[in-house]
């Protein structure tokens, strides 16, 4: 798939099965990631790669977690948070890794950790896979950095859940780029 089917052809699916990009993909698909702008080379990405039994250690962290920053949802959601991570074969976790830096500043290595993610999306799309972009409370905030054992500096982004789409998804229609770009002719 060429560059620029990809980019227009890429949807979120929900419902992600078997299979999952191969180890020889991930490599490639990790490598697009490290193509990411990035401002003064401060590389401000890490990335923890869960499958099999990793996501019943992302569910559990999930759901301690929660319990920690919003006990009352944790209780009520317990069971849709614990299978979570059952709904792809793989989740890549989004790690901005922010560093100091006199003229670079974090939002900027955040926005860099996210043009990553992005890259990972297409790149997956561009083998064949689906994938989405889920965030929710147990994104950006330090309690769940604490439980995957990150530095202080480490912000989760996001979770790329990856897989083969469930169900055949069809495109959203397209949208009239004069809503969204103003000239300055």
């Amino acid at each position: 798939m060429d560059t620029i089917e990809s980019l227009l052809t890429r949807k979120s699916s929900p419902r992600l099965i078997e299979p999952s990009p191969s180890p020889e993909e991930l490599d490639i698909i990790f490598q697009t990631a490290l193509r990411a702008p990035d401002h003064a080379g401060l590389k401000p990405w890490k990335f923890i790669k869960v499958s099999g039994e990793g996501r019943s250690k992302l569910a559990k962290a999930s759901l301690e977690t929660l319990k920690k920053i919003n006990p009352k949802k944790a209780s009520e959601n317990e069971e849709k948070i614990l299978n979570a991570p059952f709904r792809a074969p793989l989740i890549i976790i989004v790690i901005a890794s922010i560093k100091e830096h006199h003229i670079v500043p974090d939002i900027e290595q955040i926005l860099s950790a996210g043009a990553a993610a992005q890259n990972i999306l297409i790149a997956s799309h561009s083998f064949g896979y689906s994938a989405i972009w889920r965030t929710g409370l147990i994104s950006f905030n330090k309690e769940i950095s604490k439980s995957f054992d990150l530095d202080n500096n480490d912000v989760v982004i996001g979770y790329l859940y990856i897989g083969t789409a469930e169900k055949q998804m069809t495109l959203p229609p397209n949208l009239n780029i004069n809503d969204f770009v103003i000239n300055w002719d």
